[in-house]
């Protein structure tokens, strides 16, 4: 039988450089983000989470670095033991976490328990926040106008009766699912189904307000598949966005939302909705085409998310879960817009 070579001395040095001929998407986050401005908000919300050093066993991963393995998951959309799987067996995934191929890789359940972690303590949601207040300093935000949209986060589809989904819908829980833990754990009481434009969609919302210049994500909010898009326009425009353009869709238009936009004293650029009875007027036509210049690069953002991060798909059951994935989706989006932007973010 042959015998392997083993890895020479310089052979790893020679895979990473020709790694970074091949253009490694991974080095570049690494060269324009300094991840350390995550370090403060991770380190304080997990303080209660470490390990006692004193009783022993095995020591635990450093919360950047795993966080930073999130950040691969959010990229290539991967499960849990795919991630786990990936880290190991990609030299471009073991350098971007830092890792040596000597180092032991957190398993699917350690990366699992860290993002519940997260989860419970609010944290991905301050990690946005956090990113987003760095950028706001170093007047990365253009600040010239806003766009907002919503697009539909799909969950695994549930198979349940009828009746079964009347009880959901009306915020019970079947009698007879909590007879049976093991099956409830595995239901999604909180996802909905909705139909656009003939297609049906089941699970969840990604409502985004975005910089018109950036294309960067200034704040979003989570909600079930049914709620229209224009339900969740007071949550997301507030004082900031006072005098600048507001561009959205015509799913946006309408008598309250005319009033909202004044009362945020901002630019009304909606598109203008034709009825049966009342069609638009080419002038109309005209100033609707002119916005959708603007407008239409919100869409620019959930086709990266569809085409470069993989689709827009959650694994998980419930709203917590789903709002934390669909949050750390729109970090990463944020994160990887920077570099394509060549912004290197920097501690205060």
């Amino acid at each position: 039988m042959k015998n392997i070579n083993p890895l020479g001395m310089f052979d790893e040095h020679f895979l990473l450089e020709r790694l970074t001929k091949l253009n490694d998407p991974l080095e570049k986050l690494n060269k324009y983000i300094d991840w350390k401005i995550f370090s403060p908000v991770l380190n304080q919300a997990l303080i209660s989470s470490e390990r006692d050093e004193t009783k022993g066993g095995r020591p635990s991963f450093d919360s950047l670095m795993m966080f930073k393995a999130l950040i691969i998951q959010g990229i290539y959309n991967l499960s849990d033991d795919q991630l786990e799987y990936q880290i190991t067996d990609r030299r471009s995934f073991m350098r971007f976490l830092n890792l040596k191929i000597s180092d032991k890789v957190p398993d699917s359940k350690t990366i699992w328990n860290f993002r519940e972690t997260l989860i419970a303590k609010g944290l991905i949601e301050k990690l946005f926040e956090q990113f987003n207040a760095i950028l706001d300093e170093q007047g990365v935000f253009a600040n010239e106008g806003r766009m907002v949209d919503a697009s539909f986060v799909e969950a695994p589809r549930q198979r349940n009766t009828r009746d079964e989904n009347k009880e959901i819908k009306s915020g019970e829980t079947p009698e007879s699912w909590k007879a049976k833990p093991h099956k409830l754990a595995q239901k999604d009481v909180d996802a909905r189904w909705t139909k656009k434009n003939n297609t049906t969609f089941y699970g969840y919302k990604n409502h985004v307000k975005a910089d018109t210049k950036t294309k960067l994500i200034v704040d979003y909010l989570v909600t079930d598949a049914s709620v229209h898009d224009s339900q969740a326009l007071d949550n997301l425009l507030n004082e900031k966005d006072a005098k600048q353009e507001l561009y959205a869709d015509s799913a946006y238009t309408g008598e309250p939302q005319e009033n909202l936009i004044k009362k945020k004293n901002m630019k009304n650029k909606v598109h203008v909705k034709g009825y049966r009875n009342k069609p638009l007027t080419q002038k109309q036509k005209n100033k609707n085409t002119e916005k959708s210049r603007t407008r239409a690069r919100v869409e620019h953002i959930f086709g990266f998310v569809q085409n470069s991060m993989h689709g827009s798909i959650v694994r998980t059951i419930g709203f917590v879960r789903a709002n934390a994935k669909i949050g750390m989706m729109n970090l990463v989006y944020n994160i990887s817009r920077c570099v394509q932007l060549k912004k290197q973010i920097i501690m205060g």
